[in-house]
């Protein structure tokens, strides 16, 4: 079976509640059980203590009313391994929304270190009172590492996405990298986790489209910076990112942030062939997103459709990276969201 029927097959089992470990092979789930544990032995030491919150106020002094943004998942959305709050990726993406929409942003950091795709639910949960303009997820790693079988772990996501969208909110999911970059994976299992990781970043990108979110692919941990430059941009602990790795992350994340809450200029809204944009049908589409990180994926409509015969429309994109802002220390002062003043 080639990647793509694999993808479709994974999303239909876990849309379906079918085990979806056919579409891995039972041998190499095998090999992951096994070997996951002396691969998460070769990791560095975990830290106690929660990285930095990055909840409050960015943009101080900008023009209302405010941008709200969630920020739910895993340790690469909570910023573990950095030591300053400037450094994680919520403030570096609420610095970034700030400066580039010229307003002011509200963060709510949900983010939970080890978290898997069984956790959404209950940050959802906490999300949905605040009624943000848009959630940000990251997750996905923790369940390869963990063995959580795809199918349930698309099923968990496809849910919280849906309950998201019903709600109004704007959804990116960052998908999950390419666990086969990692240092302390050796062969076989990188070959392992790289197969296993990036199936699942294929179903979850089907999973998020069909529930009307949009997909940022991180692929191999968000591309050539960290297989050229992997003393900088990974942690000591060579498995999550540095300060420099999540800026790096943001650059992916922001642009299509930015394209959720409708604030891109308007000489980018629509696709350029020239960089590779264009619409395709949805398998096609996620396994091109796969093998090029920072593709981005959104559902549109073709003469009026949203499906053809291979199924749902989907717009490619390749968005321009904004140079890296700097990340500011958020205002944590107690104020009304929607207040229109700084």
């Amino acid at each position: 079976m080639g990647k793509a029927g694999a993808a479709r097959k994974l999303a239909s089992a876990a849309a379906f509640g079918g085990g979806g470990l056919s579409a891995l092979g039972a041998g190499l789930y095998g090999v992951l059980t096994l070997e996951a544990r002396l691969a998460r032995r070769s990791i560095g030491v975990i830290r106690d203590d929660p990285p930095p919150d990055a909840t409050g106020w960015y943009g101080r002094g900008r023009p209302g009313p405010a941008i709200k943004v969630a920020l739910l998942g895993d340790s690469s959305a909570a910023g573990y391994g950095v030591d300053r709050v400037e450094e994680t990726p919520g403030a570096l993406l609420a610095s970034g929304l700030a400066e580039r929409a010229n307003r002011r942003v509200h963060l709510r950091e949900f983010a939970v270190v080890g978290a898997q795709s069984s956790d959404l639910d209950a940050q959802i949960s906490r999300v949905l009172p605040i009624e943000p303009d848009v959630a940000v997820i990251l997750i996905g790693a923790n369940d390869v590492t963990h063995t959580v079988l795809p199918s349930h772990s698309v099923r968990q996501l496809s849910e919280g996405v849906r309950r998201l969208r019903e709600a109004g909110i704007a959804v990116v999911v960052g998908t999950c990298p390419d666990l086969g970059t990692i240092k302390p994976i050796a062969p076989p299992l990188k070959q392992v986790a790289r197969a296993w990781s990036r199936r699942l970043a294929a179903a979850q990108t089907i999973a998020v489209l069909e529930e009307g979110g949009r997909t940022v692919s991180l692929g191999s941990i968000l591309g050539p910076e960290f297989a050229a430059a992997p003393a900088i941009l990974f942690g000591p602990d060579q498995f999550h990112p540095s300060a420099d790795g999540y800026r790096s992350l943001v650059t992916v994340l922001l642009p299509s942030a930015l394209a959720a809450l409708d604030l891109v200029p308007a000489d980018e809204v629509q696709p350029e062939a020239f960089r590779g944009e264009g619409v395709l049908p949805i398998v096609t589409a996620a396994v091109q997103a796969v093998n090029n990180p920072g593709t981005e994926l959104e559902s549109t409509e073709v003469a009026g459709a949203r499906r053809g015969v291979r199924g749902l429309w989907v717009e490619l994109r390749h968005r321009r990276r904004h140079p890296q802002t700097e990340g500011e220390a958020p205002d944590v002062r107690d104020e009304p969201v929607d207040a229109d003043q700084a």
